[in-house]
């Protein structure tokens, strides 16, 4: 790793060690190397490829009402924009009475800084919020604060991100719900908290079929805070195991494969090292990736020879 490099690792790991350590609001994937666009619009275009991921967790298995979270996102580059779009999905995000839907629009500007590239992205979209009061216990049955059936409410959603990557180094800070919109539906009012991400990455050539990538990604809303730290062993660029930690969370198992080329298929199974380890059989998440680099056609110039007319 190079100085300039290092001191930018450094320059944004320091933002993250000023925060307490807990859960927090956003759904959240094991698997997050796979698909950074969704908290960081900056992200999109990065890779120089049209890139498509699917993600799905089942989060606390047989703990009842647990989240089931689905992701989806897609970016590729765009010359003329001197950058790159995305769109993200959360098609379900599922916990007990409650489901969420949020869908963003991205675009990221991309220059040249030192021996990488720096995006700055911005995204916009629709989190809608809803809520099933028949999947509540009474105690009181004539409460009239609790909707007897399905209510829900919507609100504009934005984010702002910054991304810098090299050949084996990446660094991601960003924002997402900035508006803090306030979801009302009948006599429950529910505000999306803003929340802030630090992401990380690093790759390194162990020997020719062996790469080590650790990678880290800090969440806030600046109440609570939470921490991911792993680690994938890619084997000829095609297989790979990996483990990770969430801290005062879970123990993360990972593992994939390419299918065939540019199509990556990866589980990870999270053992809950919290005191609802009681009650849950652990945490499974499914992973598939498509990712193409078209090939650039190269525009030809032709000079007249003066002395073939």
């Amino acid at each position: 790793m190079n100085r300039f490099s290092l001191a930018i690792l450094i320059a944004f790991a320091g933002i993250a060690v000023s925060t307490a350590v807990s859960a927090q609001q956003d759904p959240q994937f094991s698997q997050h190397m796979f698909g950074r666009l969704p908290v960081n619009p900056g992200y999109a275009g990065s890779n120089e490829a049209i890139c498509a991921n699917l993600l799905y967790r089942n989060q606390w298995t047989g703990f009842g009402g647990e989240p089931k979270s689905t992701m989806f996102s897609f970016d590729m580059p765009v010359d003329v924009l001197r950058g790159g779009v995305g769109l993200s999905v959360y098609a379900s995000d599922q916990l007990g009475a409650q489901s969420n839907l949020n869908v963003r629009g991205a675009y990221a500007y991309r220059t040249n800084l030192g021996p990488g590239r720096l995006g700055i992205g911005i995204d916009a979209g629709y989190h809608q919020q809803s809520l099933n009061g028949s999947e509540f216990v009474y105690n009181d049955l004539n409460d009239n604060n609790i909707p007897a059936g399905s209510v829900g409410d919507g609100v504009l959603d934005l984010g702002l991100g910054v991304y810098y990557n090299t050949d084996k180094l990446y660094v991601g800070l960003s924002t997402t719900h900035l508006l803090e919109g306030d979801i009302d539906y009948e006599n429950v009012r529910s505000t999306l908290a803003r929340h802030y991400w630090l992401m990380a990455g690093y790759s390194a050539e162990l020997s020719p079929s062996m790469t080590l990538k650790p990678a880290l990604l800090v969440k806030t809303d600046g109440v609570s805070t939470q921490m991911d730290l792993n680690a994938n062993l890619f084997i000829n660029n095609r297989f790979w195991v990996g483990a990770g930690y969430r801290l005062q969370d879970a123990i993360v198992l990972m593992a994939g494969l390419e299918i065939v080329p540019n199509l990556r298929l990866g589980y990870s199974y999270d053992y809950t090292t919290s005191a609802i380890r009681s009650y849950s059989s652990g945490t499974h998440e499914i992973m598939l990736g498509y990712c193409f680099k078209p090939v650039k056609v190269v525009k030809r110039t032709y000079h007249r020879n003066v002395r073939m007319l």
